[in-house]
């Protein structure tokens, strides 16, 4: 090692006890009881943030709780804001039914049309939340979507397809809301008899 760089280590060293005395004479001028009072006050301070931040936590439970009880309580409020104008329409339906000086084929054919309109309301507001009709005439017999009440023959629908149905069968998005209610063909007659 050379001379150069012996005396760099100890200006180093030199440099080093300087700086440890100097953060030594730092803390020897403030008094230990002070130092004890502003630690108590740093805790004191830590303690207070700390429980408001956990009563803060716990009310936002508590109100995400009481939103998320609104919300179930009226989930269904959409659903039936969407059918109230079916109602209007059944209502308005039922009035045109019955006009004073007309005869009972208009007052049928009124009545029918508006019917039909109530129909097709009811049939949109259902579309709004995903329910959809199952088409089973003419389709194939498929027992996880229908249920067949009874079996006939016809020679104009094949074997194991549906004729007609009693009740419509029902999707809510990708789930079976209700099956279709059908009535299921045996085949032709004349092949029933061989």
């Amino acid at each position: 090692m050379s001379e150069s760089e012996k005396e760099d280590i100890v200006t180093e060293a030199e440099d080093t006890q300087e700086e440890t005395e100097a953060v030594a004479a730092e803390k020897e001028e403030i008094p230990v009881e002070e130092a004890l009072e502003a630690a108590q006050a740093e805790i004191a301070s830590l303690k207070d943030t700390l429980l408001r931040t956990v009563a803060e936590q716990e009310n936002f439970k508590k109100r995400m709780e009481r939103e998320r009880l609104a919300s179930l309580k009226y989930a269904g409020e959409g659903i039936f804001k969407s059918i109230l104008p079916s109602v209007d329409n059944l209502e308005r339906a039922l009035q045109q039914g019955v006009v004073e000086g007309a005869d009972a084929e208009q007052n049928l054919k009124a009545l029918v049309e508006g019917v039909e309109m109530t129909l097709k309301s009811l049939l949109s507001s259902l579309g709004k939340f995903e329910v959809k009709p199952i088409e089973s005439v003419g389709q194939p017999f498929d027992p996880q979507r229908q249920e067949a009440l009874v079996m006939e023959a016809s020679d104009s629908v094949p074997a194991n397809h549906v004729i007609n149905e009693y009740e419509k069968g029902y999707f809510y998005k990708d789930r079976l809301l209700r099956p279709a209610k059908v009535i299921v063909s045996s085949g032709a007659q004349a092949e029933k008899e061989e």
